[in-house]
């Protein structure tokens, strides 16, 4: 059977699944069906004709190449297709994104068929994803003469591309779909479960609301009933897309909801209208704005204040809230985008103007803010060849700066990074282009990543990024056949493209499943570096970090740059002691939980950078903390560390950077020895006072200063779901951190879980330690719930073999990972034992590994979102208690949550965590 016949097989088996035929990008199928289409008596030649122009991927992708090159042949009359003219070629060309078709309008332009060249010079003039390759033909052939050149180069100076396109509507009406009450993860509108369908588009649709399909339903009903609106996809009384930035969940409420981005392009839609209660969460509006869509804060219930401006609380101690307007799904509103506010007819509801800035408004404009920032590039290039300055086309970047105001630590490292600034001193509120330092990928959002990069026609690694790591994580646990073919296509693109990878498509090393933020921290050695990763917990020990869709990864990643507004500070510092028997866990949770006491239920660290006063912790122990503040609604987080910790964690980040150096996983740029050589500079640097390390200045501005109390935490915390708490939209958050004591020793824990980007090596040396320390106390050990251990690196297991805590473990252990026999399918039952399962994100991640439905999880992992670990069942909520390894481990032994005299029994003698706070001032 032939490629072509292979295809409209697949075809018939997805209309079994209401789909429509996939996208065609590879270089095969297509020149196929071509021939079929230069084959006028074929069979199959009107079908091929309709996929030719209407079902290929643009960009660089082999597919796009093949259909570039015979829109060439078209244009200049070495083939003839009579459905397909000249001009109807052209136009197939500017739709195609870059890459192979603006070699082909170059070519064109450039020639000496001056009918030709002044048509495709037309269409050029309105593309902008050009790279350097391009720009520098351009500027060759301006040089030697060129009209036609020139003439392009004016336009792009001009930004015709951009002042050309239409301006947004004055008045866009939409319509109100509540998609759930409370906040609303990002696993609603992609489920982890189908991560492995993110990059079929139309395909991944179909998981939109967790595969329910009467919400689904509804929501083509309201379309229906109103087709000349937009609908807006809403969370009451909560925040929209916690949890992750989860491109695909943007893309899948477009698909649902939006506006079709090219009539010769299927399933890729923009402009979606989205907004919360509690506005969207900092990753997930950046992804609504690379989609060139509309985010609102809606603030349509409201706090009550009593006459001392003090929050009135209910029986609870809860904020009492009041509807200031209904949005129940159904209501028509109007968004008028001059005014900038929000109508219910002539009434006027909300000023929206933050969410019409002028460079969001701009990304609306442009479709997105891809081309807004490969727009200014090319501006930026044009000018400079005609030697004029660049005029003032797009708004100018906001500038705050506030005299005799020192900086926070965020501040201090936008400063240094930023480009294109006029100099001054920016503080918080100020929008800045700034480059990159480190990117990371994960594996079930970079494929979705690469197709990124294909459609904006990018083939490397911007150079001005530091290092960039591909991970392999959250496929790590069962490699099944959708791994098998996923995995190694997405290893070899991004190894092509400049990337570290946890793969070597070639085979030359062992496969590394380590937890992506792990790498990431240790391959930021610097500790006034940007970071960009695609995963919410992309937040680091060293240098301010920002978690990012599949889109602005790919930006960052063939840019160097990231466009973002620098954000407000929350200042952290500690008082007290801990005490000998908590865990830093404890530390973390009490954070969160005296956070909203001190402020009243508020939660000042949402969409603000939390600036870490502790000093004292190394690189693996500060991330525990920079992590959990993704759950914290925090934009990013930074540890100031003193000198002395500072040289400490950089010399860890050596010697890991080493190791994978050693496995042979460095590449022909030699980027691993270039971040070991960038890591012993700075050590040289702090240990001879040139530069010490990031510290805020000490007249620096907060949003807001909280202050933990040690003395404070005298038990074990655990962040609760409440899933059964009679007003929904208190379920789910990570908000309702609890005492140990709260349980009374009798809650029922069906699953333990140690893993994810939370834990370190100390935790698997106290998970050793508990489980000896239960022997010499009972003479046995005895797992009364399942326990599962999911190492988060490599190293970590190796370490612990050395030391002699890995045989500790597997003693006893029911269950080892092997790498030679990988499992090939996901568990679905579980026995009360330990599973010592393969480095990675395992349950926490949800896509592979669940807990049995209904079941009750201790875990140290980050999510506690609906079904992400766990689903429900017919007659239990399956619910996930995020808490300390020790509590863990004692959860899974008791088969239920101890009491504080069996949680210090269990600990006693074990150093949990050697913390005390910097005594130094860690200010400038």
């Amino acid at each position: 059977m032939n490629i072509y016949k292979d295809y409209l097989k697949e075809i018939e088996d997805r209309k079994v699944l209401g789909l429509h035929p996939k996208p065609i990008d590879g270089a095969d199928l297509l020149s196929t069906i071509i021939e079929q289409i230069k084959d006028t008596n074929n069979q199959y030649r009107d079908e091929s004709l309709n996929f030719f122009i209407y079902n290929v991927l643009p960009g660089t992708t082999s597919a796009a190449r093949v259909k570039a090159k015979f829109l060439k042949e078209i244009i200049l009359g070495e083939s003839i297709v009579p459905e397909i003219s000249t001009d109807f070629a052209l136009e197939q060309l500017s739709h195609m994104k870059g890459g192979p078709s603006i070699d082909v309008l170059l070519d064109l332009a450039l020639s000496n068929d001056e009918s030709i060249a002044e048509k495709a010079a037309k269409v050029l003039k309105t593309q902008v994803f050009l790279y350097e390759a391009d720009t520098d033909r351009l500027e060759d052939a301006f040089k030697d003469g060129s009209k036609i050149a020139k003439d392009i180069i004016e336009s792009y100076a001009k930004a015709e591309f951009f002042t050309k396109l239409p301006e947004l509507d004055e008045k866009i009406e939409v319509v109100t779909y509540i998609a759930g009450v409370g906040d609303i993860s990002t696993d609603l509108l992609s489920p982890g479960g189908d991560a492995h369908s993110r990059s079929d588009r139309e395909l991944h649709g179909q998981c939109m609301f967790e595969h329910n399909k009467d919400m689904q339903n509804e929501l083509l009903a309201l379309k229906e009933q109103h087709p000349d609106k937009r609908v807006m996809l809403i969370a009451e009384k909560g925040t929209m897309g916690v949890g992750s930035s989860r491109m695909s969940g943007v893309n899948n409420v477009a698909l649902w909801t939006g506006v079709p981005f090219s009539k010769y392009v299927p399933f890729i839609n923009f402009a979606p209208v989205i907004a919360g209660t509690n506005g969207i969460a900092p990753i997930f509006l950046t992804t609504v704005g690379v989609t060139g869509g509309i985010g609102l804060d809606l603030k349509n219930w409201v706090k009550q204040k009593d006459a001392d401006g003090n929050t009135i609380v209910d029986k609870d101690g809860e904020p009492v809230l009041k509807q200031e307007f209904s949005v129940e799904t159904g209501t028509v509103l109007t968004i008028n985008t001059k005014e900038k506010k929000l109508y219910n007819g002539n009434t006027e509801l909300k000023d929206i103007s933050a969410a019409f800035t002028p460079q969001k408004m701009e990304f609306m404009k442009a479709g997105g803010s891809y081309a807004v920032v490969f727009g200014k590039k090319l501006q930026t290039f044009a000018c400079k060849v005609l030697g004029i300055d660049v005029p003032q086309v797009y708004a100018p970047s906001k500038e705050v700066s506030i005299e005799g105001q020192g900086l926070t630590a965020v501040e201090k490292i936008f400063n240094k990074n930023a480009v294109g600034t006029s100099g001054a001193t920016l503080h918080a509120g100020s929008y800045v282009r700034a480059e990159v330092n480190i990117v990371g990928s994960q594996d079930t959002t970079g494929l979705m990543t690469s197709q990124e990069l294909e459609m904006m026609a990018a083939t490397v690694i911007s150079p001005i990024v530091d290092g960039a790591y591909q991970s392999g994580c959250h496929t790590a646990s069962v490699w099944d056949d959708k791994s098998k073919a996923n995995i190694p296509r997405l290893m070899s693109f991004m190894n092509d493209f400049g990337l570290i990878t946890g793969r070597d498509p070639k085979g030359k090393y062992f496969p590394m499943t380590d937890v992506i933020h792990k790498v990431l921290n240790d391959i930021t050695v610097g500790d006034w570096d940007i970071i960009i990763g695609g995963d919410s917990h992309t937040r680091m020990s060293k240098g301010v970090a920002f978690g990012a869709d599949s889109g602005t990864v790919a930006l960052a990643l063939a840019t160097g740059e990231a466009s973002m507004p620098i954000p407000e500070s929350v200042k952290v510092t500690f008082k007290g002691q801990m005490k000998s028997y908590m865990d830093f866990r404890d530390v973390v949770h009490a954070t969160q939980s005296q956070m909203l006491k001190q402020f009243g239920g508020e939660n000042v660290f949402q969409g603000r950078v939390i600036e870490v006063h502790i000093g004292t912790l190394t690189a693996d122990e500060a991330f525990t903390f920079t992590d959990w503040t993704a759950e914290m609604k925090a934009k990013a987080s930074i540890c100031i560390s003193e000198d002395d910790t500072l040289i400490e964690s950089l010399e860890i980040a050596k010697g890991r950077i080493q190791i994978m150096i050693d496995k042979g996983m460095d590449n022909a740029k030699q980027v691993l020895k270039g971040l070991v050589e960038k890591a012993e500079t700075r050590i040289t640097e702090l240990k001879t006072g040139i530069k010490p390390s990031l510290r805020p200045d000490a007249n620096a501005k907060y949003h807001a200063e909280v202050v933990i109390d040690l003395d404070e935490i005298a038990e074990p915390m655990i962040a609760d779901p409440d899933v059964n708490n009679d007003d929904v939209s208190k379920r789910y958050t990570h908000d309702n951190i609890r005492p140990l004591s709260f349980y009374g020793g009798t809650k029922k824990v069906d699953l333990g879980f140690v893993g994810s980007c939370m834990v370190h090596k100390g935790d698997m040396k106290i998970l050793a330690q508990m489980l000896k320390n239960i022997e010499a106390q009972h003479g046995k050990v005895e797992f009364k719930a399942p326990l599962v251990v999911a190492p988060p690196t490599y190293n970590i297991v190796d370490e612990l073999k050395e030391e002699g805590d890995w045989e500790v473990l597997v003693r006893y252990s029911g269950f080892e990972f092997d790498d030679n026999a990988p499992k090939g399918l996901a568990r679905t039952k579980y026995e009360n034992m330990l599973y010592l399962e393969r480095p990675g994100c395992n349950l926490c991640m949800g896509n592979q590994e669940k807990a049995e439905p209904g079941d009750t999880v201790m875990a140290t992992s980050t999510r506690l979102f609906q079904g992400r670990v766990v689903k429900d069942d017919g007659e239990k909520k399956g619910e996930s208690l995020l808490s300390s390894t020790p509590v863990v481990v004692l959860s899974t032994i008791l088969g239920r949550t101890p009491t504080m005299a069996e949680y210090e029994a269990a600990v006693d003698g074990i150093v949990l965590t050697k913390f005390k706070p910097s005594t130094k001032q860690l200010v400038r």
